[in-house]
């Protein structure tokens, strides 16, 4: 037989494949007896106060496993004394642990994506709606089709900054945010500012498993205990949105910026971590799966992540720390995550007001432990360790932190982001 015609059966039998349906708690249980597990630890409650395991607040009790992994030591016990051996060497075996154990690999060859431009209006800014087509050739059962839409000033004199948010399309449901919004304020710096819907990349659930990018790319079959999860997959999706914006004379892909706020301020942080093309991210609120150190009691907690509800975030194996192994087995922690950010600038962001459950104590240790890396290349840490207090903003270093005094949302921290961003993206 050809090889013409073996490609041409080959596309034949994966067309006729069928797409594995199975519910979150099935493909969960699947991962389970992968993994040899009977039984997983609770998570934190964190809605009812006299429950057993109400989420912890109390920080005597918070730091059980005070030693973090160390980013400047290899796995062979040699410590890590210049940048060449953090680059070739040491950044490598993060990448491996955390690719292995937390957030899961990428398929070392993935669909190409064609931008579409469906529509475009002018006015004081030019807006473009943009769809993205990824190549489903190989297993037409499934299709992903990207959703961003662009906005940049209409007058600009040339290429502009953009600041990328993991968000939603479409018509706002609940009350008016407040004035200006965050697109008037990065409008306002003459920059602009994009929106990436992360559901058309990879649906927010276990059952979507089987579908999505996930899904397209393993064939509509479940997921290995390495395969990536959600949080990949959504900053899978931004790095092809890039890819566009390198396209865009609009746009000046040098200075592309990611944001993203709770289970997408997890993503953003992933994406600014795995594609060193981002300039700055602001990682708002990420909580437990993003910069909050995963050995830090208070709120929400590995258990939480590794449940049906959330497993689908992070690849099959993170499901093991939440039992039989415990937080303390994990190779990596948050800081390191940050640390892969680097040396590119960093804000870290959070609330004091109804926003425990994300820890912002817990995110602003980690960006403490991401320091060292950042002065190993020639930047600057947060300048301090101890945690500052609310509205305090730390954005003198490439690693900064601000809580303010609202609640979950990203909105009271736009101006410093702003002012951070003004200072590092030149």
């Amino acid at each position: 037989m050809t090889r013409k015609f073996l490609a041409l059966l080959s596309a034949c039998l994966a067309a006729s494949a069928q797409v594995v349906t199975l519910t979150a708690q099935e493909d969960h249980q699947r991962l389970m007896d992968l993994l040899h597990i009977t039984k997983l630890r609770p998570g934190a409650d964190g809605s009812h106060p006299d429950a057993p395991n109400y989420a912890n607040y109390d920080e005597s009790k918070a730091n059980p496993y005070p030693r973090l992994p160390d980013p400047l030591v290899l796995k062979n016990g040699r410590r890590v004394t210049s940048a060449k051996i953090w680059w070739d060497q040491r950044r490598p075996e993060i990448v491996e642990d955390f690719d292995r154990e937390i957030y899961g690999r990428v398929p070392p060859v993935t669909p190409a994506v064609k931008w579409e431009v469906i529509s475009t209006t002018t006015d004081a800014v030019i807006t473009k709606t943009l769809i993205g087509h990824v190549d489903n050739s190989a297993f037409p059962e499934i299709a992903v089709d990207i959703q961003l839409v662009l906005t940049t000033p209409a007058n600009a004199k040339g290429k502009v900054p953009v600041i990328m948010e993991f968000g939603f399309n479409g018509p706002r449901r609940g009350p008016a945010p407040p004035e200006p919004t965050w697109q008037k304020q990065v409008l306002a710096k003459g920059w602009g500012y994009a929106i990436l819907v992360p559901g058309s990349i990879q649906a927010d659930n276990g059952q979507g498993l089987t579908r999505g990018i996930i899904g397209l790319v393993n064939k509509g079959q479940p997921r290995k205990l390495d395969d990536w999860g959600a949080l990949r997959a959504w900053s899978w999706g931004a790095s092809r949105a890039l890819d566009y914006f390198e396209t865009d004379p609009a746009v000046d892909a040098r200075r592309v910026g990611i944001e993203g706020h709770s289970r997408y301020g997890k993503a953003a942080a992933v994406t600014m971590a795995y594609d060193p093309r981002f300039a700055i991210a602001f990682i708002s609120s990420s909580g437990e799966g993003g910069v909050k150190l995963h050995r830090r009691n208070w709120g929400e907690l590995v258990e939480n992540v590794a449940g049906t509800g959330e497993y689908h975030w992070m690849a099959g194996n993170f499901i093991k720390y939440a039992g039989p192994l415990n937080w303390d087995d994990l190779p990596v922690d948050s800081h390191e995550l940050i640390a892969l950010c680097a040396p590119r600038p960093v804000f870290i962001s959070a609330g004091a007001t109804g926003d425990g459950w994300v820890d912002a104590k817990g995110m602003f240790l980690a960006a403490v432990g991401a320091g060292p890396v950042y002065k190993l290349l020639g930047k600057r840490d947060l300048g301090t360790t101890e945690f500052p207090s609310v509205e305090t903003p730390l954005i003198d270093g490439d690693v900064a932190f601000r809580q303010h005094s609202g609640g979950h949302t990203p909105l009271p921290n736009w101006p410093t982001f702003l002012i951070f961003a003004q200072k590092e993206v030149n």
